[in-house]
């Protein structure tokens, strides 16, 4: 019953939207309404929002978790149009916060005490409330200043409800409505369940804030709040609280001084050092989730948040992306293709020199302008979209990539609007490559092998006698089988032998009895035949003795 009251919620804020006409086919719509036996009402006051607009608006009216479902819609330009994609980036963690009753219930809970014995200055007035959590401050019995992280209650029950009906809507949208396929509605609704379900586990964000601090101690560029363990749970996450300047506060950035192109220079720099370097980057990167420090304005550092999302590449893909990149700063768009083949992105038959020449045609327009007006990221949507013609399939961890890209590259031109992505990334890549195939690197990485090598050095006179006994095994296995094959082969050729024999002897036999005095006559004058059973005889008789 409360999925069909859920789905009935649906249904009416979809009517009241008119989403059905964002896919140019309010006929699809129509059949919906036919489906359901409900009415379509017509609802007036919506001719002047955009399309994007009036999806927003209907997610933010449905809740937390189709506003959560709105924000990864808005990344993905790869799949959703882009002026829908704009819109929806709006979208903001402006959710009403729920009862602190409730919060304070279940912190007690998770933590197995009263709030007042684990916390000084509990502020039961939440901090800030998102999709699947909101935030409250505290102090340790300690004195440090804290943020304590809560999930929402029974989120997980409306989420599987959600993410139920969403598949069905997706599945609805790829069968019936003009270039559904294409949206790949479904394979969008299977990333966000992922996603989701990874972000209702507090501990696993914790790991993940603790990893990316321990990445960046040695660092100025990148600040991550320490996680407090004792606290911490399943659906609780005790944190440092920190008191940076959001990033989206412009104004407030230049009133305290802060360097903002050094500051968008370094903002490229940390996300190729989290690719390249550790291949372990923050995929959530849009400007809710970072603030910058207010010391040292003019060596400006930035203070990452909500490290729920992580991505992580290869170090294949690491190598490959690397390369495809440099390949096509230098337009060397063969490489581009023969790259894509190589690392198995592409199908291994995939024709190259159609590939390299639209790889070409995607990229000369664009490389017409100059530098720093060219869109990195958009660049790279606009290579894995034209790539997916040639049955590219979909890699999560590029998708994450390219969606974080997009963040930063916008986070930047957003700071420093002459910022240059191009100019700061490829001193980065050709370094990177440079030290990745030196002499020195490769000693090192020869001698972290060193240890595995001795570890394993013991058991090489075993493995050596394995590999001869099952290399013996397989040679006499192999001389068996020969002599199998030659065993069938004389059989046959006995067979053969019998068989010429017999048909030989009967022809032999015919041609005799037809020159015999008395049968002869009866079966007439039957020279020519007689020669032909004759020679056929002996032909057979000479095949058989060979």
């Amino acid at each position: 019953m409360n999925r069909l009251l859920r789905l009935l919620k649906i249904y009416r804020v979809a009517n009241k939207y008119r989403l059905g006409e964002l896919f140019k086919s309010f006929d699809q719509a129509r059949l919906l309404s036919t489906v359901l036996g409900l009415p379509l009402p017509c609802v007036s006051g919506l001719e002047n929002m955009s399309r994007g607009e009036r999806l927003r608006r209907a997610l933010e009216e449905l809740g937390p978790i189709f506003i959560k479902f709105g924000q990864l819609l808005s990344t993905r330009r790869d799949m959703v149009p882009e002026d829908i994609a704009d819109d929806l980036a709006g979208l903001q963690d402006n959710v009403p916060p729920f009862d602190e009753q409730q919060a304070i219930k279940l912190i007690e809970e998770a933590l197995n005490d009263k709030i007042e014995n684990l916390f000084n200055d509990f502020s039961a007035t939440p901090l800030a409330s998102a999709s699947v959590a909101q935030v409250h401050a505290a102090q340790l019995p300690s004195g440090e200043e804290i943020v304590i992280k809560v999930i929402r209650p029974g989120i997980q029950e409306i989420i599987t409800q959600d993410i139920a009906l969403l598949k069905s809507i997706a599945t609805f949208v790829e069968n019936n409505i003009d270039q559904g396929k294409r949206l790949k509605a479904v394979e969008v609704v299977q990333d966000y369940e992922y996603i989701i379900h990874d972000e209702l586990n507090l501990m696993s964000e914790g790991a993940n804030a603790t990893q990316l601090k321990r990445n960046f101690e040695n660092s100025d560029l990148l600040y991550v709040p320490e996680v407090y363990w004792d606290y911490c749970r399943l659906n609780v996450l005790v944190m440092e609280r920190i008191y940076g300047i959001p990033v989206s506060q412009i104004e407030e950035l230049k009133a305290a001084g802060i360097n903002l192109k050094l500051l968008a220079e370094r903002g490229v720099e940390i996300f190729f050092t989290q690719v390249f370097d550790h291949s372990f980057f923050h995929a959530d990167m849009h400007p809710g989730n970072v603030f910058v420090s207010r010391e040292h304005p003019e060596q400006p550092q930035y203070i990452a948040l909500d490290c729920a999302i992580i991505g992580t590449l290869s170090k294949d893909d690491q190598y490959y992306l690397a390369r495809n990149l440099l390949a096509i700063f230098k337009r060397d768009y063969r490489k581009v293709a023969e790259l894509h083949v190589e690392c198995g992105w592409v199908p291994p038959d995939t024709p190259i020199n159609a590939f390299e020449s639209t790889m070409r045609s995607v990229c000369e327009p664009i490389f017409q302008k100059p530098l720093k007006d060219i869109s990195f990221g958009m660049l790279l949507l606009q290579l894995f979209r034209t790539a997916s013609r040639f049955n590219m399939e979909v890699q999560p961890s590029l998708v994450l990539l390219q969606k974080t890209l997009l963040n930063i590259e916008g986070l930047g031109k957003q700071l420093y609007p002459e910022l240059d992505l191009w100019e700061n990334a490829l001193p980065f890549l050709e370094n990177w490559q440079r030290e990745r195939l030196s002499p020195i690197s490769n000693l090192k990485k020869i001698t972290e092998k060193i240890p595995e090598w001795l570890e394993q050095l013991p058991q090489l006179p075993e493995l050596i006698y394995e590999s001869l006994q099952e290399l013996k095994t397989l040679r006499s296995h192999r001389e068996n089988q020969y002599k199998e094959k030659e065993a069938l082969e004389a059989s046959r050729s006995k067979a053969r032998s019998r068989r010429y024999l017999g048909f030989g002897i009967t022809a032999l036999a015919a041609a005799a009895i037809s020159l015999h005095p008395r049968v002869g006559p009866m079966l007439g004058n039957m020279p020519a035949a007689t020669l032909i059973l004759a020679t056929a005889g002996l032909a057979l008789l000479v095949l058989r003795r060979d």
